[in-house]
Formats: structure tokens, C-alpha cells, sequence
């Protein structure tokens, strides 16, 4: 009985305000090896016509793509949602830029931050919060090549010490 609640407890669904579970639609696992996150942010995303639903079916890639400062405006580039199967004409652009939605004083320090060298802004997550659709920013510094190895190694150490212990 105990390890069925211990399971329960590991295998939590992240929840939003109320208590409601979020609907996580993509993952930019890439950024994960590829950066270190020094500070995650959440946005909204300024949509047109049937990208909504697109999102919905959950026909999103986050791989590649990356936030830039425009005119003191934040926009996402290169995330590419697919046309919406049963759109008509008026379909979306796949890959165009597309407006976040924050607070100034948000922008202002994400853009100070990003000028530091070494510093960019990277899509994590894209999820649905009561209906709307939310990405969970990230403020980022890369990683060079021998910091991913060691991350590699560190994840395959903890995997084998946790193998040994459900062995005993």
C-alpha cells in the first residue's frame, strides 16, 4: 500500500492556481542539454485564428526556436505550429513571429538581462492554463561542449545509484 501512495506522490501533473492540472502540449527538451536556465518566466502568446486549435492537437515544435527583443517588445521566433488541418485560406504562417504577452517592467528586465553576453531567451515549455496558451520562458546560458558531457555523466550516475537501490 505504501509504495502505490509513494508512486502517486512522484507522479504529480504540474496544477495551476486552483488546483486544476495544466495541459503540457510541448517540451523543449533540447534546451535542457544544450543551456543552462538561470531563471524561467511565464508569458502568454498572441495567436492568430486557428493556431489555437493546431495547439490544441498538440502540433507544436519549440526545438530551434528563441525569444528576441523588437521595438521594446518581446517575440517568439522560429516555433513552428502546424497549419490547422481543417483551416480554410485564412490558415496561419507555420513559422511566423508571434508577440508575447508581458508585463513592461517584465520585458525591461529580460532585456537587460539578455544584453549580457552569453544570455538568450528560450521557449521550455508551452502549455494550456484555463484554456489559454502559456510558455514557460527560460533566461539561458550555453553550455560548452565538456558542461554537457558532465551532465551526461552526473544523469547516468544518479540513474545507476537509483538502480541499486530498488535492487535491495
Amino acid at each position: 500500500m505504501t509504495k502505490q501512495l509513494a508512486k502517486q506522490a512522484t507522479t504529480k501533473k504540474p496544477v495551476q492556481g486552483d488546483g486544476k492540472p495544466m495541459q503540457v502540449i510541448a517540451v523543449n527538451r533540447q534546451a535542457y542539454h544544450d543551456y543552462d536556465v538561470e531563471r524561467t518566466v511565464e508569458a502568454g502568446i498572441a495567436l492568430a485564428g486557428t493556431e489555437i486549435k493546431s495547439i490544441r492537437a498538440g502540433k507544436v515544435n519549440l526545438r530551434g526556436a528563441y525569444a528576441i527583443g523588437r521595438n521594446g517588445e518581446l517575440w517568439l521566433e522560429n516555433m513552428h505550429i502546424s497549419p490547422y488541418e481543417h483551416g480554410n485560406i485564412h490558415n496561419h504562417d507555420p513559422l511566423r513571429p508571434r508577440k508575447l504577452l508581458l508585463h513592461r517592467r517584465e520585458i525591461n528586465q529580460l532585456l537587460g538581462k539578455v544584453s549580457q553576453k552569453g544570455m538568450t531567451l528560450i521557449p521550455l515549455k508551452l502549455y494550456l492554463k484555463d484554456g489559454l496558451a502559456k510558455i514557460e520562458l527560460g533566461l539561458c546560458r550555453g553550455r560548452k561542449l565538456y558542461d554537457k558531457r558532465e551532465a551526461i555523466a552526473e544523469r547516468d550516475a544518479r540513474r545507476e545509484m537509483e538502480r541499486a537501490l530498488r535492487r535491495r
